[in-house]
């Protein structure tokens, strides 16, 4: 496989531009093919992004060359295009969730595993420098060992976000709301940190919005290695604080807002808390504030994937971890009982 590796992507709406914005910035990666839901939409879509558009994903996967597909379409459409593209013998990375249940999932990777292609699930905060800086710290024992490991979403949406999308809020779409679609990057940071949950309870609300899925709820984890945590998600919460991940050692702490280190408390060592005066880049209460670097360079870790042979950062079985925490939030609040993984 020569460079530059040529990319399609499949479904059109915002988180698409992200996903075109980075493959266009690389040398060793090249848009050549999007695919949308209807006629019209692959029309608009061909304009904005300046490479063949299709409606029927058949046709899109036999596109001159096409290598890798970007997956951007609603949480709950992940399966079949996965299982599609797979069988055409294209590498895949999906948006987070990987889908919005463990069985699609799991029939999501044993397609791809078949077919001997990569899967890859976008969870671009892994490549966040902040971030790399707490779980180096944390994997070296600079903070001792965990005791405790909290993430805190309390973002907010206006009424306009829901009813901007079909699927949005929806079960069969989002499989959920704030919890699955907002809060599953920073359970992704905080399960990657202090490792595998052992039980969770936890409760979710609808609060504010005429939605399915839930626009508020907390929860309380145990880890295996003994560590308690909270997690707490919303898109009620006016006006969205910056996300928030916690992290507790008999050493010390760190605690990273939207990225940032913003308290670095570790025995015997100088802080390494940034500038509170930067801004962060947070989706607290936009979306679309969220820029596409670490896309960019989620997508390079993808293409070294498949030119060295080896595992993307986040595969599938690692994608399912924060899937199955936040279902087991919601069977928890479905049936007031801990649940156990």
């Amino acid at each position: 496989m020569s460079y530059p590796i040529k990319f399609g992507i499949i479904g059109t709406g915002a988180i698409a531009e992200k996903h075109a914005s980075a493959i266009n910035e690389l040398d060793s990666t090249a848009l050549v093919a999007v695919c949308s839901s209807s006629a019209e939409r692959a029309k608009q879509a061909e304009l904005q992004f300046q490479v063949k558009g299709y409606d029927d994903l058949k046709d899109f996967l036999t596109h001159p060359g096409l290598e890798v597909v970007c997956i951007c379409t609603a949480s709950g459409e992940h399966l079949e295009p996965t299982v599609m593209a797979a069988q055409a013998g294209k590498h895949v990375l999906v948006e987070k969730p990987i889908e919005i249940s463990i069985e699609r999932a799991n029939a999501m990777i044993q397609a791809c595993k078949e077919n001997d292609v990569k899967l890859g699930v976008i969870f671009q905060n892994r490549f966040n420098e902040g971030y790399l800086l707490l779980r180096a710290a944390v994997k070296s024992g600079q903070l001792g060992s965990l005791l405790m490991g909290n993430a805190y979403i309390k973002w907010f949406r206006g009424r306009e976000y829901y009813e901007s999308s079909h699927w949005k809020g929806t079960i069969s779409g989002d499989g959920g709301g704030a919890f699955i679609n907002q809060g599953i990057h920073t359970i992704d940071l905080l399960l990657d940190i202090m490792g595998d949950a052992n039980t969770v309870f936890g409760k979710v609300k609808t609060a504010l919005y005429d939605i399915e899925g839930e626009d508020i709820g907390t929860s309380l984890v145990t880890f295996k290695n003994g560590a308690l945590g909270n997690i707490t998600a919303g898109t009620s919460l006016y006006p969205g604080y910056p996300e928030r991940l916690e992290i507790y050692g008999t050493e010390g702490s760190v605690i990273l807002e939207a990225g940032k280190i913003v308290a670095w408390s570790v025995k015997d060592q100088e802080s390494k808390a940034e500038n509170a005066a930067q801004e962060p880049s947070s989706g607290a209460a936009d979306p679309m504030a969220i820029g596409h670097a670490l896309h960019l360079m989620q997508i390079e870790d993808m293409v070294m994937s498949i030119q060295e042979n080896k595992p993307p950062l986040v595969t599938g079985e690692i994608a399912k971890k924060s899937l199955a925490m936040i279902l087991g939030i919601y069977e928890s609040s479905k049936t007031g009982k801990e649940i156990s993984f």
